[in-house]
């Protein structure tokens, strides 16, 4: 006969291991799923860049990060405002209620800690525990000067003739030379990456030339191999591509068409990606490269020599760019506190997307990605600028303004080509205002390469508790500087939050904080604050 008191203490074991299922899975393999109680005025924000301006999270919002990025950064991450963090090492999906955030996912465990009472409390804790920093950061050179990206001005014709065109253009109009990064179809063929002799008839000279002017030259690059060339072939042949079920490689559809795969689980393939781009920077003198593409969504159904999710797979093409400190990635998973510098996704020519500049990139930052460019001053989608009356001038002007504060400024449609006069001339002072600045954002790119914090900051991250969890119109450049950038067409008066301490604006103005001030702008004006000692 069963002894009743076993009974119960067997079922309450049950009760109990069943209640732990949550935040742990057995042995890791098993699906596992949790639900996190909301505090009251707990605040929430997700380690998806692109839903930065979804953020902080409320009621109804929904994500699937498995096989999933949504075009731009991640990190399987919660952060709280009242300290909390969750952590996944495994992609999962997720629903947010009134009251609660559901978690689930197919082979991991939840970690659920709270290491402080503050949103910053938390990030720092977590990013020591599970993506610490390196001590590294990309090449200087992405910071100090603009960037220049031929895409918008050349589209899909990519020559030698034309690039040294934009490249002087640049240093007639008065801007200075910086990063010039050579977009896609520059190259034979996708993973034949040698120039095209018709387009390019001495890269050599063109490079030198370039770097004589005082430019530093990225290549666009991909994991993507064409079909039917010698190069896949070749790697055809040599066990190299995923496959799909029957053993022929797979190919899969991108913006671009149909191509094949590298398999980066085999470290030959890797080793071969690498001496391809070695040769460019060898014979060429190339600097380094803009790696394109990438998302886990490529790698869903396929068959690689290891056993590995999508977005692994994201996360070992993404380790590519570690071997080059120049170096610019779009869609990483995983990759938080790398020297790898970070683009937010392509954004259109509207003050739509103007809006979401802030609240992506301050999201980056709390993901970890702290090296990140706000996209092309302007919009990079293509076909935004091919009818020069549908430019709105002064939606161009405060883009550069916004990109002005941030980490890097990037360039792609040409500025003296859109604008009148007047507005090129704010561009310019928006560039000259950076300048300024430059050795404070130098500062904080090693301070974050030591400690992982982010460069451009939530006020609530520095100001906690002064009821800033939904800004995300205005921004700290470190603890010390106020950015507040117009975001409105036809603005002439701006709305300011003064955070606690004494702040004097670029206008000579000086207001003790906290406060809400409104200030009067013009089209060459970027309000900003610097703290008072």
């Amino acid at each position: 006969m069963v002894n009743k008191s076993f009974l119960i203490i067997l079922l309450l074991f049950t009760g109990f291991s069943q209640a732990c299922a949550g935040n742990r899975s057995d042995n890791g393999n098993s699906a596992a799923s949790t639900v996190v109680e909301i505090e009251q005025d707990e605040y929430w924000w997700f380690g998806v860049v692109n839903h930065g301006d979804l953020m902080p999270l409320t009621a109804g919002y929904e994500a699937n990060i498995d096989g999933f990025i949504y075009g731009n950064q991640a990190q399987p991450l919660l952060l709280s405002s009242k300290g909390r963090y969750i952590w996944s090492d495994e992609p999962f999906n997720i629903q947010v209620d009134e009251k609660r955030i559901h978690l689930n996912n197919q082979s991991g465990e939840f970690i659920i800690r709270k290491p402080g009472s503050t949103l910053r409390e938390a990030y720092l804790a977590v990013s020591r525990e599970y993506f610490p920093p390196t001590g590294t950061m990309p090449d200087a050179a992405l910071f100090l000067q603009p960037q220049y990206n031929t895409w918008i001005e050349l589209l899909y014709d990519q020559n030698q003739e034309d690039v040294l065109k934009y490249a002087h253009a640049i240093v007639e109009n008065g801007l200075p030379p910086g990063v010039m990064m050579i977009d896609d179809n520059w190259q034979r063929a996708y993973g034949d990456w040698e120039f095209r002799a018709e387009r390019f008839a001495d890269p050599k000279a063109m490079v030198d030339e370039l770097h004589d002017m005082g430019f530093k030259v990225m290549m666009w690059v991909c994991p993507f191999i064409s079909p039917d060339t010698e190069v896949y072939r070749d790697l055809r042949d040599r066990g190299l591509l995923l496959t799909d079920q029957s053993g022929d490689p797979k190919i899969v559809s991108w913006w671009n068409g149909q191509s094949a795969l590298l398999d980066l689980t085999v470290p030959e393939a890797g080793e071969w990606f690498r001496g391809r781009l070695d040769y460019l920077v060898e014979a060429y003198g190339v600097d380094g490269f803009k790696l394109d593409a990438g998302d886990p969504e490529y790698y869903v159904d396929v068959i690689a020599s290891e056993d590995v999710s999508p977005n692994v797979h994201s996360e070992l093409f993404a380790e590519i760019g570690l071997h080059y400190p120049l170096n610019e990635y779009r869609a990483t998973w995983k990759m938080g506190n790398q020297p790898l510098a970070q683009r937010l996704r392509d954004k259109g020519h509207s003050w739509d997307d103007l809006r979401t500049l802030i609240p992506h990139i301050l999201t980056s930052g709390l993901s970890g990605y702290a090296f990140t460019c706000p996209d092309m001053i302007g919009g990079g989608l293509m076909g935004s600028f091919i009818n020069l009356e549908k430019v709105d001038q002064e939606l161009m002007v405060r883009s550069a303004q916004t990109h002005a504060f941030m980490p890097m400024m990037q360039f792609s449609v040409a500025p003296w080509r859109v604008l009148n006069q007047e507005n090129f001339d704010a561009t310019k002072k928006a560039i000259e205002m950076r300048a300024q600045f430059v050795p404070r954002i130098m500062e904080l790119a090693e301070e974050a390469a030591a400690s992982g914090e982010p460069i451009v900051r939530y006020m609530e991250y520095v100001f906690p508790g002064n009821g800033y969890e939904t800004v995300s119109d205005q921004f700290m450049l470190g603890n010390d500087i106020l950015v507040a950038p117009v975001l409105q067409p036809g603005v002439t008066e701006r709305e300011i939050l003064i955070p606690p301490g004494s702040w004097m604006g670029d206008d000579g103005s000086v207001f003790d904080g906290p406060a809400a001030i409104s200030r009067n702008v013009t089209i060459e004006d970027i309000p900003f604050y610097t703290r008072v000692p």
